[in-house]
């Protein structure tokens, strides 16, 4: 099992609009990153777990978490003209961009993105790299039972 940080703008999905979803699941559409495409496409597998992160928001921070529930496919976004995502390069035979389905686990404390900075067991995770930007980025088993026993409390 892999474990995974996947950022959210709240005003798009927060986790409890994940957790009100029908089956507690939604597609993580959007991502236009190739790096963080090849990570849903080569690298996440169904039921790897993931920290369901509010990026872009007063507060950034782990609100959450959650699990990969379907293998990549492609992204409807990027067909439909009037979506934000739509990308005129990509095409059904071809289509540049996937998602995954996620599914809700559970809502915990706000983690903000303060709290893991002053964690030096945290200090190589990539969320706390200088410039990373990446919307989903691979999380160290040990940083996640870090922060899962240490941060959040019992899982």
């Amino acid at each position: 099992m892999r474990y995974w940080l996947m950022k959210s703008e709240p005003d798009d999905c927060s986790i409890d609009d994940l957790a009100a979803m029908p089956k507690q699941t939604v597609p993580w559409y959007g991502v236009r990153n190739y790096q963080a495409r090849n990570f849903m496409r080569d690298v996440m597998k169904v039921g790897d777990q993931m920290f369901f992160y509010h990026s872009s928001c007063p507060e950034p921070g782990i609100a959450g978490l959650a699990k990969v529930a379907s293998p990549a496919y492609p992204d409807e976004t990027q067909f439909d003209e009037k979506s934000r995502f739509y990308d005129a390069k990509s095409t059904q035979e071809n289509p540049r961009w996937l998602n995954v389905d996620v599914a809700f686990v559970r809502k915990t404390p706000l983690v903000p993105l303060a709290e893991l900075r002053k964690h030096e067991a945290l200090a190589q995770m990539r969320l706390l790299q200088p410039a990373n930007r990446l919307s989903i980025t691979p999380v160290d088993p040990a940083e996640w039972q870090y922060i899962v026993k240490n941060l959040m409390g019992k899982a």
